[in-house]
């Protein structure tokens, strides 16, 4: 069928057959969580009472906006949290991030980063190494930081965590890899580091950066020791049909800290108004599981084809998925940007530009990105990027539909590594 639409090598068909064969019983787990995942949402929405007047918003100030609540409870409910702020004025995962940061820190609080260095845009939010200076960063406002960093397996140092998080409030976890080369987080592990955690300062709140994980497991980090979680909606929980917005979800009385930062103090989740986004909101959600899906099918059958190809993409096809992400290091800057140019010349928008490195906000290096979505920036959608520095390293995620997906990753391939 693939030769019907699209003018593939040879060679590249038999690695496609191939990995296909390879793929089936990685593909038959991932179709397991999806349905478990999928009737848990479905108990969510029944039993919280969605109404089809729920897809009615608001405007102005969203004072007594009741489908806005709605939603928020659905939310909590399939991630197994008290509460949850889901508001589409989040702009990004990162904001998501630090309006958080900023809620549950004060003055002289001390951030703990548990797994290593955070992602490359939370170090403006942080301040680190000079990054934000005199734009309002933790730091300008007297909150300290410290960081354990991870053991030269990528394993997080439960030693050292505990040393230092008696000092901490606020103790991080970074479930996803961000532009490093590790994998995901297991939910076990994450227990191990909010264990360890506690156990040294049982006031230390374990917050888990969740972008990338939702539903790719039959539970959420909140079952596994975080109080709180929180992730952007043009990932994961969005389902490709969210345009925007962010969630925050755990504990009540830490949701409630973060609402008034959010908007401001005293007025905290009881406004905001959802315009006429609610439908998209819960409907995203609602498909979340499926699309989450179909995401990791597309991630495992890349790193097939790349192990058949030569690479060493974290993770294998026939690891425990934590994430939608794949990185490999494509070992030259030509091959980096030939394989996203083959995802972007394989996306249904924008099929027809190349993309190039560029100086993107919030990041140290030059990026290439691809991404020939429907939503600006959405990672649930089939995307790759990489920074322009060496191995090379380019991270694959997304892909809302598994065919359209296995299509992209071919082209991707043959432009990076058989080009003619």
């Amino acid at each position: 069928m693939l030769t019907d639409f699209y003018d593939f090598q040879p060679r590249v068909l038999a690695l496609d057959e191939r990995a296909l064969a390879l793929c089936k019983d990685a593909f038959a787990r991932i179709e397991a969580v999806r349905d478990d995942n999928q009737l848990k949402m479905l108990r969510a929405f029944t039993d919280s009472g969605v109404e089809a007047r729920h897809f009615w918003g608001s405007s102005g100030y969203g004072v007594w906006d009741d489908s806005r609540s709605k939603l928020e409870e659905v939310f909590a409910c399939a991630l197994g949290a008290e509460s949850a702020l889901v508001r589409p004025q989040f702009m990004s995962g990162t904001h998501t991030l630090a309006v958080a940061l900023f809620g549950l820190l004060r003055p002289g609080d001390t951030l703990l980063a548990a797994t290593g260095r955070p992602y490359d845009t939370l170090e403006g939010v942080i301040g680190l190494d000079g990054a934000g200076h005199g734009k309002g960063t933790l730091r300008e406002f007297g909150i300290l930081y410290d960081e354990v960093p991870l053991r030269p397996d990528n394993s997080p140092d439960y030693a050292a965590i505990a040393a230092k998080a008696r000092g901490a409030r606020v103790v991080h976890i970074q479930r996803s890899r961000g532009y490093s080369q590790r994998n995901a987080f297991t939910l076990d592990t994450i227990q191990r580091v909010a264990n360890a955690a506690r156990a040294a300062n049982p006031d230390a709140v374990i917050f888990v950066d969740n972008c990338y994980g939702e539903f790719t497991q039959t539970a959420e980090p909140l079952a596994f020791g975080a109080d709180l979680i929180a992730g952007s909606l043009i990932k994961n929980p969005g389902g490709g049909i969210a345009s925007t917005g962010g969630y925050i979800a755990g504990r009540a009385d830490l949701v409630e800290l973060c609402a008034h930062r959010f908007t401001a103090p005293g007025l905290g989740a009881d406004l905001g108004c959802t315009q006429n986004m609610l439908r998209e909101l819960f409907l995203g959600l609602y498909y979340a599981p499926g699309v989450v899906a179909e995401a990791l099918k597309t991630a495992v059958y890349a790193q097939c084809l790349l192990e058949l190809c030569g690479r060493a993409p974290i993770p294998r096809y026939t690891d425990d998925h934590n994430d939608i992400v794949t990185c490999f290091d494509a070992g030259s800057a030509a091959a980096l940007q030939g394989f996203c140019a083959g995802i972007q010349h394989g996306s249904p928008i924008d099929s027809m530009v190349t993309p190039e490195p560029a100086d993107e906000p919030g990041y140290t290096d030059k990026v290439i990105m691809a991404s020939g979505s429907f939503t600006e920036g959405s990672t649930i959608e089939l995307s790759c990027d990489g920074p322009l520095r060496p191995p090379y390293t380019c991270y694959l995620q997304g892909g809302v539909n598994f065919t359209a997906g296995r299509a992209a990753v071919l082209q991707a391939v043959q432009n990076a590594f058989f080009a003619e």
